[in-house]
């Protein structure tokens, strides 16, 4: 059994489930790399990454570098003498870094690779209206997310499923797929394998706002997945045309009714409970939403203040 000295890379609130349970279970962790604290809210007050919390809470030695290649880091990092190094949600790293462990430094992405590389795999999985998704560890590389499989776990999408669900679950199923592979690496019986292209590779791009803007043209099965992908975080939005004003609205959560009809795209029909748009193939039920300088509300609330009037229209 290898004696290993763990070195953990990681930034957001999914990266703490994974540190978290390589903590419980004992592993030697001699260093965690995190992102420099940031200025945020309306104090810009520096705001510490999830994982430097739960680092500090656990006395560990933190590393916040903003340059990944500076001689004093690399120092740092070469003086803490570790033999594997474990990424989840981190910066691309450069091979002066992951090049330094003996047994190497893998990564966990939250996809079944080679399918959805890159930086929103959980958000593109429900917006392609994906069936199964998964975990992957795999060995670091000099592309992004192409290096030789370690591990893969997979798991059913829900029809109703939104990204933060399938968050959390991922991040839960990664924890267990992370703690499998460091005992892998420690017995010396890992056996990874190449990635291989064949065939039609999804991509997960980065999500910008113009991703995030709802085409109301599209098919009913597309929208309610773009939707569902996107919420909680970043959110599909769209312009409303109501009143004679235009406004920018998001949508967290709908739900779809398929039925023929002959009402135009993007028109808006509501009563006192509810509010539905008309789409291709059916309608387009509006149940949780956030008007513009207001919270998140769920759509009874939203009447009670607010009318859409009977030419009010998406576009």
């Amino acid at each position: 059994m290898r004696d290993l000295k763990i070195v953990f890379m990681g930034t957001p609130h999914f990266a703490v489930a994974i540190l978290q349970a390589l903590v419980e279970h004992n592993y030697n962790i001699v260093g965690v790399i995190t992102a420099p604290d940031k200025p945020a809210g309306r104090g810009r007050k520096l705001q510490q990454s999830a994982v430097k919390e739960y680092a500090l809470s656990k006395g560990l030695h933190i590393m916040q570098p903003t340059n990944l290649k500076d001689p004093d880091f690399i120092a740092e990092l070469t003086e803490l003498k570790c033999n594997l190094q474990i990424v989840v949600a981190f910066r691309m790293l450069p091979k002066v870094v992951w090049g330094i462990p003996e047994y190497g430094t893998f990564n966990l992405h939250a996809s079944l690779l080679p399918n959805y590389r890159g930086a929103a795999p959980i958000n593109w999985a429900i917006i392609n209206g994906e069936e199964k998704t998964g975990v992957t560890t795999f060995f670091i590389d000099e592309k992004i997310d192409t290096g030789e499989i370690i591990l893969q776990e997979e798991t059913e999408i829900s029809a109703t499923e939104t990204a933060g669900e399938l968050h959390d679950r991922l991040m839960e199923l990664g924890a267990k797929t992370v703690l499998q592979t460091v005992s892998l690496i420690a017995q010396g019986d890992a056996h990874p394998k190449k990635q291989t292209d064949d065939g039609d590779i999804k991509t997960a791009y980065k999500i910008f706002r113009e991703t995030c803007k709802i085409d109301w043209n599209k098919s009913i099965d597309d929208i309610y997945n773009l939707i569902r992908g996107l919420s909680p975080y970043p959110t599909a939005w769209t312009l409303l045309n109501n009143n004679g004003n235009e406004i920018s609205i998001k949508i967290f959560d709908v739900s779809v009714k398929k039925e023929i009809h002959e009402i135009e795209t993007g028109t808006i029909i509501s009563d006192k409970k509810e509010v539905k748009v008309a789409v291709r193939e059916g309608y387009i039920y509006l149940n949780e939403i956030q008007l513009p300088g207001k919270r998140k509300m769920k759509i009874k609330d939203v009447l009670n203040g607010y009318e859409f009037d009977q030419d009010a229209k998406m576009r």
